[in-house]
């Protein structure tokens, strides 16, 4: 095979050192050259939380991850908080408790993500829309919203007025964490906000706001303009106090047909996205949708940075759809989390490999169920945060037999580029960690599986790899 037109391939791989903990690791920098100048890796910035440098396109030691619900009523420490303040409003309006609540898993699990103890009916109140959160009931919007002149009461929202507690305690929070992980809110989507106000609650069929959506279309949009107005609003404040990034969670859209999504919904997500990134056009913005495996393609086109997953699609064939430009979160079923310690190790890998390169944030499809057990969770993380990937990159051989590189036929890899496989595989031995082999599009294996080996032993004879003799920090 001729080593013409074959373009350097550099990476880093971080290693923990067998006497050290996970988040106490070298960075070794391997650097492989076949017929071409070297490389350099790509620097990442140290300062960044993991999950911001992963959502932006950056090489990352593995993929970043939190969990929806993770503070939560699964956790011992939660359910002592309940029984001294048993109102969720209670809880989720003190400064203090958002807190200490929100740090809760963070002090247990350190995840990459943090995320506001809130509600995403929070806002409701200052809107005019009075609400409360009933135990074993749920959501209950006291004066439903029905007619024209029900949406001309409610205002737009004004956080710094309605919600200054929200302001304060992500505040707290960015400085607790101090960028060890990105702190995240969020909010609700025009469309399930407007659900949950015209229904009077949850609802199984929704048949009150599809009756207002088909009967008086224009009354819906004008409720759902100014939801989208004040979440526009409300996600620009949750970022100006400490937010890194914001969930946007549209879990009733599903309910929509494809059709009355592109009218119900997109637009109100798309005009949230492109105004708050006039005046903060680096904050990720993350899409999550329950079912949302019929509207894959139309979640994509509200410009989000992240469209989160649920279990119920396969996390290869979401890639596919949404393509690569484009970061992924989830997917691991939550009902996962009451298999077996085995059962779960094998999903999160199972899920790690069918993302492939870069841009996941491994998450649930769903939040933590109630009764989940905490060991479990526990497990989630240890084996998330010991996984390290190693980004290769792909290439095809053009008409003339030359070689290409980009995107290609994965059996067709790069000799350059596959070399990396020898020395992951050499990691994996010496370290006994999950090592992931991802390229660019989506092919990915375990260094230690036979297909690996196969690879790597096909060519050996004809790669040079040199290997730097400093071990230094990772920030």
């Amino acid at each position: 095979m001729s080593s013409t037109s074959v373009s350097s391939f550099a990476a880093s791989l971080l290693v923990p050192s067998k006497n050290s903990s996970f988040s106490n690791h070298k960075r070794r920098l391997i650097q492989c050259s076949l017929g071409g100048t070297v490389v350099e890796p790509k620097a990442t910035a140290a300062s960044e939380p993991l999950l911001l440098n992963a959502v932006r396109g950056q090489d990352v030691e593995r993929p970043p991850v939190w969990l929806m619900r993770q503070a939560g009523r699964y956790m011992k420490s939660y359910q002592i908080i309940c029984e001294k303040y048993p109102s969720f409003r209670e809880r989720s309006e003190n400064v203090d408790l958002v807190v200490e609540i929100s740090l809760q898993p963070w002090n247990v699990f350190q995840p990459d993500g943090v995320i506001l103890f809130s509600d995403i009916l929070t806002p409701l109140s200052g809107m005019n829309i009075p609400f409360d959160i009933v135990k074993g009931k749920g959501p209950i919007i006291f004066d439903p919203i029905a007619t024209a002149a029900d949406v001309d009461q409610v205002r737009e929202f004004s956080p710094e007025e309605s919600v200054p507690y929200v302001g304060k305690a992500l505040t707290i929070l960015h400085k607790e964490v101090d960028n060890k992980a990105a702190v995240l809110g969020f909010v609700g989507a025009p469309f399930t906000l407007a659900s949950y106000v015209v229904e009077g609650g949850s609802s199984k069929n929704f048949t009150k706001i599809k009756r207002l959506a088909f009967s008086q279309p224009k009354v819906l949009h004008s409720l759902l303009q100014k939801f989208a107005t004040s979440m526009t609003k409300y996600i620009r404040y949750q970022a100006d106090n400490g937010a890194q990034a914001v969930q946007i969670f549209d879990s009733w859209a599903t309910e929509l047909s494809p059709v009355d999504f592109e009218e119900f919904s997109l637009p109100y997500l798309k005009q949230i996205v492109d105004a708050v990134k006039q005046t903060h056009p680096d904050l990720p913005l993350i899409l999550y949708a329950s079912g949302s495996g019929g509207l894959l393609e139309r979640l994509a086109l509200t410009s989000v940075d992240v469209v989160s997953l649920d279990w119920t699609v396969d996390m290869a064939e979401g890639r596919r759809r949404l393509g690569h430009d484009i970061a992924v979160q989830g997917n691991v079923d939550p009902g996962v989390l009451f298999g077996s310690k085995e059962f779960i190790t094998n999903r999160i890998h199972d899920t790690v490999r069918k993302a492939g390169k870069g841009k996941h944030i491994l998450n649930l499809g769903h939040g933590i169920k109630v009764g989940t057990p905490e060991e479990n969770v526990a497990h989630f993380f240890e084996v998330a945060k010991a996984i390290r990937v190693f980004f290769v990159e792909s290439c095809s051989f053009s008409e003339s037999g030359s070689i290409q590189t980009g995107p290609g036929n994965a059996e067709k890899m790069c000799l350059h580029a596959v070399n990396s496989l020898s020395e992951a595989h050499k990691v994996a031995s010496d370290s006994e960690l999950p090592v992931f082999i991802l390229d660019d599009v989506g092919y990915t294996t375990d260094s230690r599986s036979i297909p690996g080996v196969q690879l790597m032993n096909r060519v050996e004879s004809e790669i040079s790899v040199m290997l730097t003799d400093d071990l230094v920090e990772d920030g």
